[in-house]
């Protein structure tokens, strides 16, 4: 328990010192956001907001849950690492997304096959990866069964594990990237999710087959370390917020947003919860919808719209809400989701008693 609360602590810390900075070092270097011409009007103004603050969200909370082990003097799992590896590995496809963007001076950068691919190949990775490294009982970071609120008795097998990981981690990074439109949204609707994850880490942990073999016990590798790496990711988003919250000085760019939606995915995964994902990132999952069912009806329909703009923050915006009226209400639909999920992981468990 001391590893949680160090690296949430020192994630917090280090990310409220160093935002300032790298928004004085990007200012300097006239290094902003662009703004799409055909979104919201208010938007106008934000163009020239530094952006890219992302790299502060990963390098707090790579270095917070290390530090946390040196504290502790524990070791590091498997797990962790590989979750880390997905966080770094989307954060540089994200940041070339930001650097193209910046250099060509429009909201354009990577094409969306090439996003795609280059999350495809690091998911892809990331699975096959965590199906190796076994503990002394035979476990290794990710199973072969799937996973609801705990291991099914179904059995994918490496190549539809593979598959449903890439899936997952797509549908995850690109959701988090979608809600990154406003101010503060996106950090502050992950905050709740990543405090999700150390409540599920750490009751896995204590309710464990190593320690507890019973029906009810949890056969998860490091669920107590992935804890550690949750509330780094927490601390992390939290110190950042201050700085993204409206007005914004700054905004984590795709760099943040594909790293923070692969850490969700992945930590997901490595807890074997990857069907509450849906209720855990709920608010990721509301405005991936909405462009799903604006693309889709748009298509079918010859060019109407079902909202004004997607994804649906922007719809609201141009209802005439405030921005920051909207944020506040996204994040509480956020959290009722957050609670929602955490209620059906408990409730599992009551059930199997």
């Amino acid at each position: 328990m001391k590893g949680i609360v160090f690296a949430g602590a020192l994630s917090i810390l280090l990310s409220f010192i160093l935002t300032p900075t790298l928004i004085r070092v990007l200012a300097k270097r006239g290094i902003g956001q662009m703004i799409r011409d055909d979104g919201p009007k208010t938007h106008h103004v934000k163009r020239g907001t530094p952006t890219m603050g992302g790299i502060v969200l990963i390098l707090s909370t790579v270095i917070a849950y290390f530090a946390s082990h040196l504290f502790t003097g524990t070791g590091v799992t498997a797990s962790a690492i590989l979750v880390i590896s997905l966080i770094v590995g989307l954060g540089l496809i994200g940041l070339l997304d930001d650097l193209l963007k910046i250099y060509r001076k429009q909201s354009l950068g990577l094409t969306a096959k090439q996003k795609l691919l280059g999350q495809a190949v690091f998911a892809a990775g990331f699975a096959y990866a965590g199906l190796q490294f076994e503990d002394e009982t035979g476990l290794a970071p990710i199973s072969l069964y799937f996973s609801g609120v705990r291991d099914t008795s179904i059995k994918l097998g490496v190549f539809f594990v593979i598959l449903w990981v890439i899936f997952l981690v797509l549908g995850s990074s690109n959701g988090v990237n979608l809600t990154d439109g406003l101010d503060g949204l996106a950090s502050g609707a992950a905050i709740m999710t990543f405090l999700s994850f150390i409540v599920i880490g750490v009751w896995e942990f204590g309710q464990s087959c190593a320690i507890s073999n019973t029906p009810q016990c949890y056969n998860v590798r490091d669920p107590l370390d992935i804890a550690v790496l949750s509330a780094a990711l927490a601390g992390s988003c939290a110190g950042f917020l201050w700085w993204n919250a409206a007005p914004a000085k700054i905004f984590m760019g795709d760099v943040g947003s594909l790293a923070l939606g692969g850490a969700i995915s992945g930590i997901a995964i490595v807890l074997r919860v990857e069907a509450l994902l849906a209720a855990l990132g709920g608010l990721f999952v509301l405005i991936t919808l909405s462009v799903i069912i604006q693309t889709g009806y748009f298509k079918l329909s010859g060019g109407k719209r079902v909202f004004k703009m997607a994804p649906l923050q922007h719809h609201f915006e141009l209802l005439g809400w405030g921005e920051v009226t909207i944020v506040i209400r996204f994040w509480i639909l956020a959290g009722m989701s957050v609670a929602a999920g955490l209620g059906l992981f408990y409730g599992q468990w009551v059930v199997s008693q």
